[in-house]
């Protein structure tokens, strides 16, 4: 079960943080692997790692999510170079932490444009390609955040967007099965990535953690590729709408 073998998996936000674990976790099912993110540098570095470790093939695309000539651009690339797209990981995400009352137009467009739209756009982009074989297996990164709101830092933008794809995650599910596609999201908790790391090390934050998460640790590198690995696999093909935490408890309570 849950062999990758002749399956292309795209990953968006694949040259660091989550989207680079979930990158490894897929080649070491065997999957061939297109990686997108802005930093071509990185992905290169990412690229020449998994290939010498897994003997898979990995195609590294410059991907800008939030412009529609790039996404459209990295999808004609990946279909040229492998002929179908089987997996999406929407992935890619940014944000500016404001509180309601400070926030300004332009932060929230930015942060409504990175982790919402985007994955509108690179669905459209990918589901189009996967749609000519009938199959297909898209899963949306969204946050616990995009469950219920939080009283240690003021983000209300990301709590939106992320709540935005978790009902983007539902209505897509429902209209793309009729082509053999389906649609899920994860909501990680709280994961060190180059966004997160500055806040979660601090003592303050770390104290926060002990008391609401009731596993009283954040996650660790590779603890979310069991659910994208799950999700994205021909095993779960009944599954489609569902939205996933994986954040040791922390909306259980």
């Amino acid at each position: 079960m849950f062999k990758f073998d002749n399956r292309v998996v795209v990953i968006t936000g694949a040259s660091s943080g989550l989207g680079k674990q979930m990158a490894e976790g897929f080649a070491k099912q065997g999957a061939s692997l297109a990686i997108l993110a802005r930093r071509l540098e990185r992905l290169e570095e990412i690229k020449k790692d998994l290939e010498e470790k897994y003997k898979i093939e990995v195609l590294p695309v410059t991907c800008d999510v939030t412009s529609t000539d790039s996404i459209n651009e990295a999808a004609k690339t990946v279909e040229d170079h492998f002929g179908k797209v089987d997996v999406l990981i929407n992935c890619a995400g940014s944000s500016k932490d404001t509180g309601a009352l400070e926030m300004t137009d332009d932060e929230w467009d930015f942060t409504i444009s990175t982790d919402l739209t985007s994955v509108f756009k690179v669905t459209r982009a990918f589901g189009n390609i996967m749609k000519k074989n009938n199959y297909g297996r898209i899963i949306n990164i969204a946050s616990m955040y995009g469950l219920v709101g939080n009283t240690e830092i003021p983000t209300i933008a990301y709590h939106s967007s992320k709540g935005g794809v978790v009902n983007y995650t539902r209505a897509a599910a429902a209209e793309l099965a009729k082509y053999g596609i389906t649609v899920n999201a994860i909501c990680p908790g709280y994961f060190y990535t180059e966004l997160t790391t500055q806040v979660l090390d601090t003592d303050t934050f770390q104290e926060f953690a002990k008391t609401h998460v009731p596993m009283q640790r954040y996650g660790q590198a590779g603890e979310l590729n069991p659910a994208a690995i799950f999700l994205a696999s021909e095993e779960a093909s009944y599954v489609t709408g569902v939205i996933l935490p994986v954040d040791g408890g922390y909306t259980a309570v």
